[in-house]
């Protein structure tokens, strides 16, 4: 059934802000929309707007097989939000889903031109605009809001931001969704926005080789390196300080870091590896923003191992967990070596039915979802009270180092993928080459014995199948 909501003000002088979310019961958009119950949906989008500094003043919802092609809701759901509007004077709807610039056009001529609709895409580029605080973060926010905005260019949207300088940052006085490319109204064409993007994505590559000469030198000092990855605010950046006392900012906000930190770790064997605290994941993450931080995603993909930190303690856990899991298949990525780390376990009462669930993490380093929907093994710790550290950083020890197995290779030339695969997931000791194909001796995951296992070289003290 449809419903609304009236929320309180809490904010002063901030942009009144009245969200929308349909429940799409359609079978195409039921198993692509969202893995979070609307209700949960809908909560998280109050956040965002929150983050994004607007203030919520009401909600409503639907329940649709399909959207409607021209205002996504239906015309009844439109008559009520201008009745809202009058009773509540917002000047802004936000969307829990990505609309089409048809949709985005009939809503605003049919609530009138002091509203302004958004998408959950748009609040999210706001977001990152907002929270982007290097040349190479803005660089990537820039280039995702013009992919999203190309499509939608009409009088409202013809301008660049800082046309010269090409970043985006936090500074400006545009509203949410309007940041960035919407600071400065000056009249371009599409013409000018392609221009404007393939210069960004000249620069972005330019970043892209930096990191992957970083990445380069780091493998020629051997340094395993773990991508930390997991639901936003799950505590990654709290988890990086307990570790290295990095100084990560950390609030209690969606998306509070968005550049990636790299720091130096010991394990408790003595072996030094690298963290990278990576961007939060979040369910509907806008593709322009998956495609626009290749350059910062490329340091999950090119990581030895992963660390999942999961907010134990949420009521939608399990969902979250799985969101992640889905996005790193996106990138190719969901077969890492992984470890979970339980965050916050030391919030759980022996009375919460969660709390027998929170078990150390299985062999195979996957994670499973108990029938209560809470994550049911991982390594409890909290990242605040750094409880749980040395026995987390023993299970990341053993997946880069006793799991790994000894192995030596002869791999002819045309097999480059597979000498970029033992340099990027195992690790190289000795690579010799000669006149048709390269010896490479060292470690592979075990999961890679069957890719390797036709080129193994006959050697003592080496595994041979």
């Amino acid at each position: 059934m449809p419903k609304s909501k009236l929320k309180i003000e809490t904010q002063t002088g901030a942009q009144r802000a009245f969200l929308v979310g349909v429940n799409l019961t359609g079978e195409t958009f039921r198993q692509q929309h969202t893995r979070l119950a609307l209700e949960a949906s809908m909560q998280e989008l109050a956040l965002l707007c929150e983050t994004a500094g607007l203030d919520v003043v009401g909600e409503t919802t639907q329940t649709l097989e399909t959207p409607n092609p021209n205002t996504f809701i239906g015309q009844g759901k439109v008559e009520e939000l201008q009745s809202w509007h009058t009773a509540l004077d917002f000047n802004v709807v936000v969307f829990d889903d990505e609309l089409s610039p048809r949709h985005q056009r009939e809503l605003e001529e049919a609530l009138g031109e002091n509203v302004t609709v958004l998408d959950r895409t748009a609040l999210i580029l706001d977001i990152f605009a907002q929270h982007a605080r290097t040349r190479e973060g803005s660089l990537q926010v820039e280039l995702a809001q013009y992919q999203y905005r190309l499509p939608r260019l009409t009088r409202q949207w013809t301008h660049l931001a800082r046309q010269a300088g090409g970043g985006t940052g936090r500074s400006g006085t545009g509203g949410v969704g309007l940041r960035g490319p919407g600071e400065k109204q000056l009249e371009i064409d599409r013409y000018r926005v392609r221009e404007r993007m393939a210069r960004l994505r000249d620069d972005l590559e330019e970043v892209r080789e930096q990191r992957a000469q970083h990445r380069a030198n780091r493998r020629r000092n051997e340094i395993p390196v773990v991508a930390i990855v997991g639901y936003t605010n799950a505590g990654k950046s709290t988890l990086l300080n307990a570790l290295t006392n990095a100084n990560v900012l950390v609030e209690n906000k969606l998306f509070a870091t968005l550049d990636p930190t790299t720091r130096r770790v010991r394990l408790p064997g003595g072996h030094t590896v690298l963290f990278t605290d990576t961007v939060g994941f979040i369910q509907k993450l806008p593709t322009q923003l998956v495609a626009s931080f290749r350059a910062t995603l490329e340091e999950i993909t090119e990581a030895d191992a992963l660390l999942h930190v999961v907010d134990v303690t949420h009521p939608d856990a399990a969902a979250q967990a799985q969101t992640v899991i889905d996005t790193l298949a996106e990138l190719g990525v969901d077969n890492k070596p992984m470890v979970i780390a339980l965050n916050k376990a030391d919030k759980l009462s022996k009375d919460d039915p969660s709390y027998s669930t929170v078990q150390r993490q299985s062999s195979d380093h996957k994670p499973r979802f108990g029938p209560r929907g809470i994550l049911s093994e991982g390594v409890p710790v909290s990242a605040l009270r750094k409880t749980g550290m040395d026995e987390m950083l023993k299970e990341v020890e053993a997946i880069l180092y006793e799991r790994m197995v000894p192995i030596r290779v002869r791999l002819p030339y045309k097999a480059g993928d597979l000498m970029a695969l033992f340099r990027r997931e195992g690790m190289v000791d000795v690579e010799v080459p000669d006149e048709h194909a390269v010896v490479m001796t060292g470690r592979i995951p075990g999961r890679l014995l069957d890719t390797f296992n036709p080129y193994v070289a006959d050697v003592a003290g080496v595994r041979r199948q």
